[in-house]
């Protein structure tokens, strides 16, 4: 058994806010000593979506068996904790809330500290688990199924948002795309293994720019291009490549979220810049991100895969640094489907 000394903080973290159900126990914010996720892709799958009283429903059911296993791998008990840390948002208020109310209940009968935590300033984290070196400031681009942000990270939990997306989020256009297609859900990773096998200059689709916002995303107008290719290819009895027009499509996106990261780093003066959220796997984007990167003179960090997408680890390590700096929740803590980044 890991004992906590005066010396370790012991987080348990728990994650519910979309269609994973993660609990994790994470040592002085960047060591993970377990990592628990269950997944509902394959429930999903069959509606093209989340749905989300599905998704709370399969949280009721896997919520304590994460729990227990994340305890049981990391080999201590509730009682070696040091604080309960959990997602309150953003997220599906019905996921989210079954998260919330499964650590208020661990931490009020384990008498111990419940911290509330931001989603993505938990993806944000992710960085630091196998980054030792990695400590702010820095440039961080979040890229998700429903944000697409590049902030500065000024400090632990301390952000200033410098860009954002207008309209659709990088990942939401990845998973139109892939059901336009016909390629399926989850569309992120379904375009990306298309795209391995296709031109990414096959087809030119625009690269969407916000007048008088150099660091701002679009993506509604790529995303409609894409659309109305399929749509006149239909219409005209022409094969569609799938692999080329994902390559190309992704290639898009791609330039797009490279060349503001580089600018705001280059602009700000960091030599530091991380990616973080479910895209931020995405083999094309971390090859290019590292390509610029390495160009710039710049040091590039990113998550490994498993820390990209939806799980507990990640808000163990934001939960640390939260509690850290005496940031503990009351018992009124609740879900915020809405929450924007900075807020508590």
């Amino acid at each position: 058994m890991i004992g906590n000394t005066s010396e370790d903080i012991l987080i348990l973290a728990i994650e519910s806010s979309c269609d994973e159900t993660a609990a994790s126990v994470v040592k002085n914010g960047r060591t993970v000593l377990s990592n628990v996720i269950t997944s509902q892709i394959a429930t999903h799958t069959v509606y093209g979506g989340v749905v989300p009283e599905i998704a709370s429903r399969e949280h009721i059911k896997a919520v304590n068996y994460v729990i227990e296993r994340a305890l049981a791998e990391a080999q201590v008990s509730l009682e070696d904790i040091t604080a309960i840390g959990v997602t309150y948002g953003p997220g599906l208020v019905g996921a989210l809330l079954v998260g919330v109310a499964e650590a208020k209940a661990l931490a009020y009968a384990a008498k111990k500290p419940l911290v509330g935590v931001h989603h993505i300033e938990g993806h944000v984290s992710a960085n630091f688990i196998e980054n030792p070196d990695l400590e702010p400031p820095f440039v961080c681009l979040i890229v998700s199924g429903g944000h697409t942000h590049l902030v500065i990270v000024k400090d632990y939990g301390e952000f200033e948002i410098i860009g954002r997306t207008r309209d659709d989020a990088a990942g939401e256009a990845f998973d139109k795309v892939a059901r336009a297609v016909g390629l399926g859900y989850p569309g992120g990773p379904k375009v990306d293994k298309a795209a391995r096998e296709g031109n990414p200059h096959a087809m030119e689709f625009p690269r969407g720019k916000v007048d008088g916002s150099p660091y701002d995303f679009s993506f509604s107008g790529l995303k409609s291009a894409v659309l109305n290719h399929i749509n006149h290819a239909r219409m005209i009895g022409e094969e569609i490549n799938v692999p080329d027009l994902a390559a190309s499509f992704q290639n898009s996106v791609v330039e797009s979220l490279v060349s503001r990261a580089i600018l705001a780093a280059r602009e700000f003066g960091y030599k530091k810049l991380a990616i973080a959220g479910g895209v931020a796997s995405n083999t094309a984007l971390r090859s290019a991100m590292e390509e610029a990167c390495k160009k710039e003179g710049i040091k590039f960090y990113h998550p490994s895969p498993i820390f990209c997408t939806d799980n507990a680890a990640m808000i163990g390590a934001a939960a640390y640094y939260e509690y850290l700096k005496g940031n503990v929740s009351g018992w009124d803590l609740n879900a915020v489907p809405n929450l924007k980044l900075g807020e508590r």
